[in-house]
């Protein structure tokens, strides 16, 4: 597949060559959860519950992701802006490291989470019913760790070299096992949830295998060796602390999810843990053109960035802004529109779509503000700005959305408070971010323009 040359022609036909590509790779990514999901909601008897279940896994899994962005998406930035000054060395050197960390966080986080499996779920929010299901769903799915953080960690780098038909199909193909093995492991074998969870690993494999073979392969413009694999502490700190930003927007996700359930147990119980089950999974599909936006975005951004082409990365942000918020406002009228017709897709249970239709108006109000969000996030990872993408990552969660959810419930709101939390933190959070980054990323171009 052709690669797309950074420093040439239009930004926004850059951006649109890598986010195309990569949307289409994000759809297909989410199917292999969002494809487990919809079979177990219409598994039969107890299906609800087996919905609750690996929905009460989401905090693990989440954290899982946390520590592959950590030093995945931590490193491509870096790798892009050596690469657009020419260090073809340092480039390769932030690559090696980076799947180092992958590695060693990969059996870290597997042991811990096949020792702690029981008292963890339970502070997540499990009842003893729904504790079979999630049991059985972790056993399984930790056992593809290593899998999962290579697909999500490494696949960055194949795009940042400019072939983001290449890492499309990176995760196409895990997709398309996951999507034929489903209903084989589920229904015809028997295996039920653990069914679910096994096909999403060997997925998974399949697409570590592929990242790797075309990372250490010919085409690759910057090539994984052994050489490069050695722990640097220098290249790891830097990494770690670009990655951070996404770290905690991840990590908080799972303290919001942690909060949510617990919370939603004690107001409604299991129902409505499985509500905010599909609200997530609904959330994640609207989402993904935004991170295809955002992912074809950064590397362009980061590499003109290095490159010193000031005015490109000022087009870059510009665009990013633009389709994000155009995006964004029609999912949001969409989801309003018809919010019954995705807790059917979910689940045959028709007291979960009478009381998540509802939940889901709530949950989604102000949503085009997360445009604002991810552009001003975006472009501070972009540029190496630490500092700020951290603290922006912290504020809307850690600040805003945990309080409210603890909060609003008791001021007599119920469950509807802990649906209410998710819009009052994107309408503040998202203004916060992208002014603040119109005042301080701009300025530092403007003057470097001089």
């Amino acid at each position: 597949m052709k690669e797309v040359d950074f420093a040439k022609g239009p930004v926004w036909k850059c951006i649109v060559a890598q986010a195309i590509p990569l949307t289409i790779a994000q759809f297909v990514q989410l199917l292999y959860n969002v494809v487990d999901r919809i079979y177990l909601g219409h598994m039969g008897e107890g299906h609800s519950l087996a919905l609750t279940g690996v929905g009460l896994t989401f905090p693990v899994i989440t954290m899982i992701v946390a520590f592959s962005v950590l030093f995945g998406a931590g490193g491509v930035p870096l790798f892009s802006i050596e690469r657009g000054r020419g260090n073809t060395d340092g480039s390769a050197r932030i690559m090696g490291v980076s799947f180092t960390l992958l590695i060693m966080s990969a059996v870290t986080l597997m042991l811990v989470g096949y020792i702690f499996r029981r008292p963890v779920l339970f502070a997540l929010g499990a009842s003893e019913d729904s504790y079979v299901y999630a049991s059985r769903y972790l056993v399984v799915y930790l056992a593809g760790t290593l899998f999962a953080m290579t697909t999500t960690g490494m696949n960055g780098y194949i795009s940042a070299q400019g072939f983001p038909g290449t890492a499309m199909c990176t995760t196409i193909i895990g997709a398309v096992i996951n999507i034929v093995l489903d209903p084989l492991f589920i229904f015809v074998l028997g295996m039920g949830i653990q069914g679910a969870a096994l096909a999403t690993i060997i997925s998974q494999f399949v697409s570590a295998v592929w990242i790797l073979r075309f990372l250490t392969g010919r085409r690759s413009l910057i090539r994984l060796s052994p050489g490069n694999l050695v722990f640097d502490a220098g290249v790891a700190s830097n990494i770690f602390r670009l990655g951070l930003s996404n770290f905690i927007m991840q990590g908080t996700n799972c303290v919001v999810q942690i909060v949510c359930n617990k919370t939603l147990q004690s107001y409604g119980g299991d129902l409505y843990v499985g509500i905010m089950t599909v609200a997530n999974s609904v959330r994640e599909i609207f989402m993904l053109p935004v991170s295809g936006i955002i992912g074809g975005a950064q590397p362009v951004i980061s590499f003109n960035y290095g490159a010193k082409s000031y005015k490109r990365v000022k087009d870059g942000i510009n665009f990013n802004t633009v389709l994000g918020t155009v995006y964004t406002a029609l999912a949001w009228l969409l989801v309003i529109a018809i919010p019954a017709f995705w807790f059917r897709l979910f689940s045959d249970d028709p007291a979960m779509a009478a009381s998540g239709a509802p939940a889901l108006k709530i949950y989604f109000f102000g949503f085009v503000f997360m445009a604002f969000q991810f552009a001003g996030q975006t472009s501070f990872q972009a540029l190496g700005d630490a500092k700020h993408a951290i603290f922006f990552s912290l504020l809307r969660k850690v600040f805003i959305v945990v309080p409210l959810t603890l909060i609003l419930p008791c001021m007599g709101l119920s469950v509807r408070g802990v649906f209410l939390a998710e819009p009052i933190s994107n309408v503040i959070g998202g203004i916060a971010c992208y002014t603040t980054m119109r005042l301080t990323v701009y300025k530092k171009l403007n003057e470097s323009m001089k």
